[in-house]
């Protein structure tokens, strides 16, 4: 049931924070202020130097199962994940959910072991195939920038069944196409963090993190 109640807090706040950063202390403030401004699903990239670091840091203080108004819920997962073995030691350091940039199906087995949810990256109607039989929970429309928000409609044709994530090319403007569309879900990753990133002021993810999480109220009100 957990595993449930995890993907539901996830696909209800809609907007996933695919972090990367320098070191686990660097990321962890970007986490920070992009929970500030609203967005709580928190995905650490495993190519961060001591990621796991991170992900043990914030599972100790955010809780996915706390009031979603709450200052102490947040969702917080691993991406980039490439293989089951990786897999598993986010999962031990805390992860509450799994995202990887491709299909991989022991990875796939792995999270499904531990009933974790998991959102293999496809590309193709044979990807997408391949990870519903496997019982993947979320395709990662992955890089989400090779497309239209109009292939959401087109693959769920023939795959109504498909839960769709973009990521990569999503932004703040075109948010409530891919909504529209059908997309469960989105993540968004540098045009989060960049201009915090050139400036040196993580204040200004707050600021973004606020303006993807109105977005999304509004693309799930229109």
């Amino acid at each position: 049931m957990k595993k449930i109640k995890v993907l539901q807090r996830i696909l209800d706040c809609g907007v996933v924070a695919v972090l990367r950063g320098d070191s686990p202390e660097q990321v962890v403030e970007m986490a920070e202020q992009a929970i500030a401004g609203g967005v709580k699903i928190i995905e650490i990239t495993m190519t961060v130097p001591n990621a796991l670091q991170a992900i043990e840091r914030l599972s100790r203080v955010y809780n996915p199962e706390a009031p979603q108004d709450s200052d102490r819920f947040a969702v917080i997962g691993a991406g980039t994940v490439l293989e089951p073995v990786t897999a598993r030691m986010a999962i031990m350091a805390g992860s509450q959910f799994v995202v990887s940039p491709a299909l991989n199906e022991e990875t796939i087995k792995m999270c499904n072991l531990y009933r974790v949810p998991v959102m293999p990256g496809v590309v193709t109607i044979s990807d997408l195939l391949k990870g519903l039989e496997l019982g993947a929970d979320v395709m990662k429309l992955f890089p989400g920038n090779m497309f239209e928000p109009s292939i959401i409609k087109t693959l769920k044709g023939p795959v109504p069944q498909a839960n769709l994530m973009p990521t990569g090319g999503v932004s703040v403007d075109n948010l409530g196409d891919w909504i529209a569309g059908g997309a469960v879900a989105v993540g968004i990753g540098s045009d989060l963090t960049s201009e915090a990133l050139k400036t040196g002021d993580m204040t200004k993810i707050r600021e973004k993190a606020a303006q993807y999480a109105e977005a999304y109220r509004q693309a799930k009100n229109s």
